[in-house]
């Protein structure tokens, strides 16, 4: 594996404890007569929001796609302390015989429950190092996912690094309101990085990014020598996703 410098740091040792590895399992579905949606949104609120919240991941997120490539799918997204916090979950879900009951239930119906899942594992960004709750209010909201290609990881590394040193804080005084940024450690398409933000609605999403892209300090800092997205981005991809009604993140 060829890691980015933040990465292969941050697996060696934990030297930002607060920062946290997020968990996102994509679940692909197709719209047939084996109501796939609606079986595995079920088994999601039923069987693995519980598991999960049974073995102690954080920033739990259930969504749906809305507007994105490969739909329809679910996402799921959890966080954990550590790469070794994710394994002993896994391993206590395995041996979960709540959850496994209801997994045998959810496979031994007609049909096909889901065609394929995806996982990937992200490590946090130091300068947003937890996944944020958005605060109770008007719903349901709009998420939106973006996923940021990098052609190797020197220029990744300068991308989180233009995040954590400016671009965040742009994000907060425009009022972007992120969930998570994370550096994709384990995942498809590496080098990555991939961030979710909400909005009360897409008519909000406008606004904001309007103002954030009009804003004088991003204008400035995306001009800077090094950071330039012909330098450090080479690709760019969004998803609009809305959180399922059983999502601890609403």
């Amino acid at each position: 594996m060829i890691a980015s410098t933040s990465t292969a740091a941050a697996l060696q040792s934990q030297s930002s404890p607060a920062r946290q590895y997020i968990y996102m399992r994509k679940i692909f579905l197709r719209n047939s007569a084996d109501g796939q949606a609606a079986r595995t949104s079920e088994f999601l609120e039923k069987a693995t929001l519980p598991a999960l919240q049974r073995v102690g991941a954080n920033g739990i997120g259930m969504f749906a796609s809305a507007l994105a490539a490969d739909t329809p799918y679910f996402l799921v997204i959890a966080g954990f302390p550590s790469l070794a916090a994710i394994e002993t979950a896994m391993a206590k879900i395995a041996a979960d015989k709540v959850y496994a009951a209801a997994q045998k239930a959810f496979n031994e119906k007609p049909g096909l429950g889901y065609v394929r899942y995806e996982t990937s594992v992200l490590l946090s960004f130091g300068g947003f190092p937890q996944i944020v709750t958005p605060a109770l209010g008007k719903t349901p909201r709009t998420f939106e996912l973006r996923t940021y290609e990098s052609d190797d990881a020197t220029s990744l590394g300068e991308k989180i690094r233009m995040f954590n040193e400016g671009e965040i804080a742009i994000f907060k005084k425009t009022g972007l309101e992120p969930v998570f940024f994370g550096e994709t450690v384990f995942g498809q398409k590496q080098p990555n990085l991939t961030y979710m933000l909400w909005f009360d609605s897409l008519a909000a999403r406008e606004a904001n990014w309007a103002k954030f892209i009009g804003s004088p300090e991003w204008q400035k800092l995306r001009v800077t020598p090094g950071w330039s997205d012909a330098e450090i981005v080479s690709n760019i991809s969004t998803a609009f996703l809305r959180p399922l009604p059983f999502s601890p993140i609403p």
